[in-house]
């Protein structure tokens, strides 16, 4: 997309992939014709006369795995659009480093964001924006649901597919596998309506076939894992306020994303279409001009203008 727009210059890859480095990043991305820029291990490894406005940083999905990258890029003077998911809002599982980021952000004088379909958009940042045509709101319900034979390869191991069940329990518990950011993106709900998170709920339940299931990627026989149904419920002292479910199995029927507000007037949004590989692409990159132009610091969608479509 970089290489798309009119826009933008890429110059620079940086990645600990061996079999990257030192390859041109056009033929890395698959380009017919070469950039002219190698990639790098490291963005130390591009020298302190290296130009460049912005970092798209698209690495890891947990806060002390990340944390580390994002100061180093601080450091060496670029601003920071990351798909890392807790980034989107770090405030509520890892205070300490949001402070400490927020702190690095403002001393290089840059901005940092944590973004992505979801968390980023359609759990968080979509449902607040829809309730600026409501009076009043008493509950909010975000369900998503992916066909995941669409998605690419690591996604589909992410969610289990092939797995048995046994299997399944025991990378969750591990922490290793299913979606991250329900906690992250009820943070930023809550934040937005100057609500206390006063309790938070999540549950993870495998999905199965009774049949053979196969893509490209993954092989699953019969009692084996197709897919996760992720459950958060986000309560003030009063009750429930949000609920979140994500649901991704392979040949998934009914792929849609189902937004509902009650209140006043109550509201039922659908969305259909919504490839995450494609939109995380998309929302990175659109979210560019609001980053460079916005005040240093850690900034969360809610904090910045409505990104969109630019060319």
């Amino acid at each position: 997309m970089v290489h798309e727009r009119a826009q933008l210059e890429l110059v620079a890859g940086v990645d600990i992939d061996p079999d990257k480095v030192g390859r041109d990043v056009g033929s890395i991305i698959g380009l017919k014709e070469p950039l002219g820029v190698k990639a790098v291990r490291s963005i130390g490894e591009l020298g302190d006369h290296f130009e460049a406005d912005i970092v798209l940083h698209t690495t890891n999905s947990f806060f002390p795995e990340f944390e580390p990258q994002i100061l180093a890029i601080l450091d060496a003077g670029f601003d920071v659009v990351s798909t890392s998911e807790e980034l989107s809002f770090p405030w509520g599982s890892h205070s300490e480093g949001a402070v400490e980021l927020d702190s690095a952000a403002k001393k290089a004088g840059k901005t940092v964001l944590g973004t992505g379909v979801n968390p980023g958009f359609l759990m968080d940042w979509l449902p607040l924006s829809l309730t600026a045509i409501c009076q009043r709101v008493d509950h909010i319900d975000v369900k998503r649901v992916i066909n995941a034979s669409t998605r690419r390869g690591p996604f589909q191991l992410k969610i289990g597919a092939g797995l048995s069940v046994e299997e399944f329990k025991a990378r969750i518990s591990a922490g290793t596998m299913g979606h991250i950011g329900l906690r992250e993106s009820a943070g930023m709900v809550f934040h937005a309506f100057g609500k206390e998170l006063a309790g938070f709920q999540s549950s993870v339940e495998p999905i199965t076939t009774d049949q053979k299931k196969e893509t490209p990627y993954i092989l699953a026989q019969p009692g084996q894992v197709i897919g996760i149904m992720q459950d958060a419920s986000a309560s003030t002292e009063d009750g429930e306020f949000l609920k979140l479910t994500f649901v991704a199995a392979l040949d998934a029927r009914e792929e849609q994303d189902t937004i509902t507000i009650s209140g006043k007037p109550n509201l039922e949004v659908r969305l259909r279409g919504t490839n995450g590989d494609f939109a995380t692409a998309a929302i990175a990159v659109n979210a560019i001009p609001r980053v460079l132009d916005a005040n240093p610091g850690l900034v969360t969608m809610y904090d910045l203008p409505t990104p969109a479509c630019w060319e």
